[in-house]
């Protein structure tokens, strides 16, 4: 079978040779400038990459990496897995419940959230959302509630003006503050599995809609329902759920958020960017995600060491503390092994990349703090197994 020829060309791109297919490196998706030294030619289609690395590794497959023509899409490359993999998100209260991108778990109904956190924290959108319908609807809440347990006392209105009263205070509450639990509740029925926003729902929807119908129509309910001119109403009821409950959600964000600080913190120890040496011996500054084993990388003094990897040149004492705590900087020569994130004193090194991505000992000290983050007590894991048992409880 006649393999076709792959032909590498390095220098400016003359006008006469094929267009380029894009200006992303095939390997890496790394953009490339159309000045790169290192280009390939390819069954009549021109591509071209960020280094050499990435230049032999085309070569050696190049059919994995080639643009389909027909379909206009890029066959799936292989890439440095970055460390963060903020594109995978989880349940807080079921980490078997994995999927790409956001969404709300479907057991509990709560919102996912990055498996490992992002290093630059974003804002809290349901946090911030569930502070604001908190805040606006606590006054409504205390006054409905004060109207109900107090009203006969106060004398404040008679017959079924309170219930009026009443009604046009826990509308917003309910309806408003308490959209969001609805639409969880909703959703636990539609997927067949219960959980406490089912309660939730069900109980404030039924006190409210009762207490609507006997403001509306209180001839419908016997004679004997009747106290102080009015039908008793349980509008403080609904109310009061949905801000304690939202309370209880407020406080359980801020506590999630508190405890990825310690992920953060590590995740940023890694420096953001490394030094490569190219083939040619000159050197560029690369995101770290573009880092691929085997590249040789330069490590000046004070900077950070980029990946796992081992000395090729130099000498220099490095800063080891954030592993081993000694606070002695160890000497490192041609040979020895160098550790991502450990600091370079004052020599400068040039280094072998072996480790990169989730491979590096610092990512992997990150997965054991988020399993060990959402690992179950035996208890937790007794009431997963057992549905009579959590029913019950």
């Amino acid at each position: 079978m006649h393999t076709p020829e792959v032909r590498q060309e390095h220098g400016p791109i003359q006008n006469s040779e094929p267009q380029p297919t894009g200006s992303h490196d095939p390997v890496c998706g790394m953009t490339v400038s159309n000045d790169s030294q290192f280009s390939t030619e390819y069954e009549g289609q021109k591509y071209r990459f960020c280094s050499q690395k990435c230049q032999t590794t085309f070569r050696a497959a190049p059919e994995r990496y080639r643009i389909s023509q027909l379909k206009n899409e890029q066959i799936p490359q292989t890439t440095a897995e970055p460390l963060t993999g903020a594109a995978e998100y989880t349940c807080p209260m079921h980490p078997e419940i994995r999927q790409i991108g956001p969404g709300v778990c479907p057991k509990c109904g709560m919102t996912l959230e990055p498996v490992i956190p992002e290093l630059e924290e974003e804002e809290n959108l349901e946090l911030k959302d569930f502070t604001r319908r908190f805040w606006w609807t606590l006054p409504l809440t205390v006054i409905v509630t004060v109207l109900a347990m107090g009203g006969h006392a106060l004398v404040l209105f008679h017959g079924t003006t309170q219930n009026w009263v009443e009604l046009g205070l826990a509308t917003p509450v309910v309806l408003w503050a308490g959209w969001p639990f609805y639409v969880r509740g909703v959703r636990s029925v539609i997927q067949r599995s219960p959980n406490m926003w089912t309660l939730i729902g069900l109980g404030t929807a039924a006190a409210f809609l009762y207490s609507v119908v006997a403001t509306l129509t209180p001839d419908v309910f016997p004679s004997n329902f009747m106290m102080e001119g009015r039908i008793g109403v349980y509008f403080e009821a609904a109310a009061v759920i949905i801000s304690l409950t939202l309370l209880g959600q407020m406080l359980e964000l801020k506590a999630r958020s508190q405890t990825s600080a310690a992920i953060k913190s590590l995740l940023g120890l890694a420096p953001k960017t490394a030094r490569r040496i190219n083939a040619d011996g000159t050197e560029e500054d690369i995101p770290l995600t573009h880092v691929h084993s085997g590249d040789t990388l330069r490590v000046r003094p004070g900077e950070k060491v980029p990946v796992d990897g081992q000395v090729l040149q130099g000498e220099s004492a490095v800063d080891e503390s954030m592993l081993t705590g000694e606070p002695i900087p160890i000497m490192k020569r041609a040979g020895d092994a160098l550790i991502g994130a450990t600091l370079n004193i004052h020599g400068c090194l040039v280094m072998q990349a072996q480790k990169i991505g989730s491979a590096t000992l610092l990512a992997q000290i990150v997965q054991m703090v988020v399993q060990a983050q959402r690992s179950k007590a035996p208890m937790q894991r007794i009431r997963s197994m057992n549905p009579t048992f959590q029913a019950d409880s």
